[in-house]
C-alpha cells in the first residue's frame, strides 16, 4: 500500500453524494490510484436487504432488522474496482445490484440500529486498512468525522438520470429514462429528509460538481486535492 512519507499515520478519505453522482466509481478510482483500501458502505446496506428480504423479515421492523444486522456477517474482500460482497460467506456481488433491491434498502439504511451496526464495522474496516477511501451518504458527517479529506459530490439530476439508466442497462436492466429520473428525485427527496443520518454535506467538505466531468476528471480532481492537503499537512 502507498505511504506518503514516513512515520504518517493512515489517512481517512470520503466521499459522500447523491445516487448517480458518480461517487463510487470514483471512489474506485481514486482508491486505486492512492493505493488505499475501498470501503463501499453502499455495498454493505445492499448486502444486509438481500438478506432481510431472503429471510422474509418485516422491513418496517426495525427491531428485527437490527437483531438480523448485528447476527449477519458482511465483508468487502479484493481491491477496489473489483470488489467482491460477501453475504455470511457466499458472494453476493451480483445478487445485491438488482431492482429489487434498490427498491427496498432505503428500509435497511433508514433503520437506526442497522446504521449503529454497521458504523462499527466501517470504523472496524478503516482501522485495518490503513489509507481508506470511504464512500456512501454519511461517511464525512457521522461515520468519519474527522477525515482528513471530505469529498461530497453532486450532478444535475437528469444527467444522473442518463448515467444511472446506463449503468442499469450494462446489468440488462431495461429502464426508461423518465422512471430512472422519478426514482433518482424521489431517492434524493427521502435520503434528505430521513430522521437517522441525512444525506448532507459535511461543513468541511470540498464540493465537486461532475454534471460535465469524465470519471478520469473527477479522479483527477480529488487525487489532485488529497496530494495538495497532504502537501499542506504533511
Amino acid at each position: 500500500m502507498r505511504r506518503w512519507g514516513y512515520n504518517r499515520r493512515p489517512m481517512i478519505i470520503t466521499i459522500d453524494g447523491t445516487v448517480g453522482s458518480g461517487k463510487s466509481t470514483a471512489a474506485a478510482g481514486l482508491a486505486r490510484r492512492l493505493g488505499a483500501g475501498h470501503l463501499d458502505t453502499g455495498a454493505m446496506y445492499r448486502a444486509l436487504t438481500l438478506k432481510a428480504l431472503r429471510d422474509g423479515l418485516d422491513l418496517e421492523d426495525p427491531e428485527a432488522l437490527t437483531r438480523m444486522a448485528a447476527s449477519t456477517a458482511v465483508e468487502l474482500d479484493g481491491e477496489a474496482g473489483a470488489q467482491r460482497v460477501r453475504l455470511d460467506g457466499q458472494d453476493v456481488t451480483a445478487a445485491i445490484r438488482g431492482n429489487r433491491i434498490s427498491t427496498h434498502s432505503h428500509y435497511v439504511a433508514r433503520t437506526a440500529g442497522v446504521r449503529e451496526v454497521l458504523v462499527a464495522r466501517q470504523r472496524a474496516f478503516a482501522a485495518r486498512a490503513g489509507d481508506v477511501v470511504a464512500e456512501g451518504r454519511d461517511q464525512g458527517t457521522v461515520v468519519f468525522p474527522e477525515a482528513d479529506v471530505k469529498f461530497f459530490l453532486d450532478a444535475d439530476a437528469e444527467v444522473r438520470a442518463r448515467r444511472r439508466q446506463l449503468e442499469l442497462q450494462g446489468r440488462g436492466q431495461v429502464r426508461s429514462y423518465r422512471d430512472v429520473l422519478a426514482e433518482i428525485t424521489d431517492r434524493d427527496r427521502r435520503d434528505a429528509t430521513r430522521e437517522v443520518s441525512p444525506l448532507k454535506a459535511a461543513d468541511d467538505a470540498v464540493h465537486v460538481d461532475t454534471t460535465d466531468m469524465t470519471i478520469d476528471e473527477m479522479v483527477d480532481a480529488l487525487a489532485a486535492e488529497v496530494e495538495r492537503r497532504r502537501e499542506t499537512n504533511p
